[in-house]
């Protein structure tokens, strides 16, 4: 089966069978089949499309061109989340430790900062000691004794989708609709999941800045992935601004183990986080209602079951024993912390999200090649959210810089970012719709 013929035939919109697709990826796995071509039949899918079978076939090819996990010494579901990305999302943070404390069993696998979007293992990164790519076999028993473990892509899971990634990367074809179904899928079926929630963002600072291409892109993970065996339902919310209170990898982390233990709990991260792992809960078999899910989460909170259970992950993986008691004995702290106040006072009214992820990367907490080394105290604190009334004493954030120059640039960034007026705005809801 030449490689040629079947990118001649997505080339002229038609439809390509299981086994061309199986042969195809076959071929990009063992590496016989050359990046030019991998290019060139990526960009006939993005311009052309693929059926709903194709888009299976593509990500079951994709799964299976590596290692799949199974779990059978587990007594509880294996369930997971994934996010599409945004500007301050520690979701995940906090929903593994919260579904392990409630029966489930969650292994992760996240990814680094993508675009103006941060990432999960970078924030990771910033805990001394964690490691974000141990063995296999610290893996699962950590898996097993603790009830999560959140760590990165290993070689030998779905490894055709690291190389067709990184080619659709720098070839113009990462926003396909089907691509991205496959290209997440592939690694989440690969983990062994019984149970898939997908936080997908819709906004200013999210990929897909559309409600209608947001939907789209849910309605056809939830089916590919449903259709594999693996239960799924998507979760769409809003990403028009900086979720929850920090923004920056070491940041955020300070703001997740503070959630987990009910301090200063912001109340859109609270909601989304809360939803997430109630749906999460309901398809997994693990509460039969939306009451009682919700019930055993907050249980799960106020007894601190969740925080031990982020606790334990840390140390399993390498962290401090005692980072949960002083985080801040740990992670790294910036040169110059103060805050930036708005120029004349009034209500939050809107916020550029997205540059408000990309003036991070300003600060080196995000990258601008792939090798960079990065600053992970950099970052917001404090942030305000839409509908906060900002003065003179009321910051619009605290910066956290390295240098006098990194702080005047970063407020200056901040103050033409975020829009205040005299009016109290509507506040929009942060969640917008559920697909299953």
């Amino acid at each position: 089966m030449l490689p040629q013929e079947i990118i001649r035939k997505k080339r002229d919109r038609q439809s390509l069978t299981s086994d061309e697709i199986n042969e195809f990826i076959r071929g990009v796995t063992d590496g016989s089949i050359v990046d030019a071509q991998t290019a060139a039949l990526t960009m006939a899918i993005f311009l052309n499309g693929m059926t709903k079978e194709e888009t299976a076939a593509l990500t079951l090819a994709m799964r299976d061109s590596g290692h799949v996990l199974s779990w059978p010494e587990l007594d509880g579901p294996v369930v997971d989340k994934h996010s599409s990305g945004g500007v301050g999302d520690k979701i995940s943070l906090m929903l593994a430790p919260l579904i392990a404390a409630c029966g489930g069993f969650v292994p992760m696998i996240s990814g680094r900062g993508l675009g103006h979007t941060g990432g999960t293992l970078d924030k990771f990164d910033s805990i001394p000691g964690y490691r974000t790519t141990p063995s296999d076999d610290i893996f699962r028993r950590t898996v097993k004794e603790v009830g999560c473990a959140i760590i990165g892509q290993t070689g030998s899971l779905a490894p055709a989708d690291k190389k067709i990634y990184a080619i659709r990367d720098v070839c113009g074809t990462v926003e396909s609709i089907d691509l991205i179904t496959a290209s997440i899928l592939s690694k989440k079926l690969a983990a062994g999941l019984n149970c898939l929630i997908m936080d997908l963002k819709c906004g200013n600072g999210a990929f897909m800045d559309s409600l209608e291409r947001a939907v789209e892109l849910a309605s056809s993970i939830v089916r590919v992935a449903n259709a594999a065996g693996t239960k799924t339902k998507a979760v769409i919310t809003d990403m028009n601004q900086v979720l929850g209170r920090s923004v920056g990898n070491a940041l955020e982390v300070a703001e997740a183990v503070a959630y987990l233990k009910g301090e200063n709990t912001d109340t859109r991260l609270h909601e989304i986080t809360m939803e997430l792992c109630s749906e999460l809960l309901l398809i997994s078999g693990l509460e039969a209602s939306p009451a009682k899910a919700r019930a055993k989460l907050q249980n799960a909170l106020d007894r601190g079951l969740a925080l031990e259970k982020f606790a334990a992950m840390v140390t399993a993986l390498g962290g401090p024993a005692d980072f949960c008691d002083q985080p801040w004995r740990y992670l790294p702290q910036a040169a110059v912390v103060r805050p930036v106040f708005a120029e004349t006072p009034g209500y939050v009214s809107a916020m550029d999200t997205r540059g408000i992820g990309l003036s991070i990367i300003e600060m080196k907490g995000g990258r601008v090649t792939p090798d960079q080394k990065l600053d992970y105290a950099t970052g917001y604190s404090q942030f305000c959210q839409i509908g906060d009334y900002v003065d003179a004493q009321t910051p619009l954030a605290v910066i956290h810089a390295q240098t006098e120059e990194q702080f005047t640039q970063a407020a200056a960034e901040l103050r033409r970012l975020i829009r205040v007026s005299d009016k109290q705005p509507l506040l929009s809801r942060c969640i917008i719709q559920k697909i299953a």
